[in-house]
């Protein structure tokens, strides 16, 4: 297999981690608001114990910086799992919405820090 180009590797590894952090605290969500089993919980510990690893994995100098960018990530990944798992289509507002965030994650991750504005 082709190893991916670095945007390739951080995008996955970024939508790897929403995928872990979502699948955590939905099953924390599951138990607590749904009434399923405590033992739900035990997959979502291992579930967020990856996505914090998995951050550490980008490239990025500053935790923040990862964090900050993650953010745009995670809004998108969220949708698709409210429309995926919880068969709810995101409707124009939430599309609208993680848009502007995406952009403000590229902005994040392509900006040429350190310069002043």
């Amino acid at each position: 297999m082709m190893p991916l180009p670095e945007t390739g590797r951080m995008l996955a590894i970024y939508a790897a981690a929403a995928f872990f952090e979502i699948a955590g605290c939905f099953a924390l969500w599951a138990v607590l608001r749904l009434g399923k089993s405590a033992w739900w919980t035990l997959p979502g510990l291992v579930s967020l114990l990856l996505f914090a690893v998995l951050l550490t994995r980008i490239d990025v100098d500053l935790a923040g910086r990862a964090y900050a960018a993650y953010g745009g990530i995670y809004i998108v990944a969220s949708l698709a799992w409210l429309w995926v798992v919880e068969s709810q289509a995101p409707d124009r507002w939430d599309l609208a919405g993680a848009g502007l965030c995406l952009v403000g994650a590229l902005v994040i991750l392509a900006g040429h820090h350190g310069e002043t504005f």
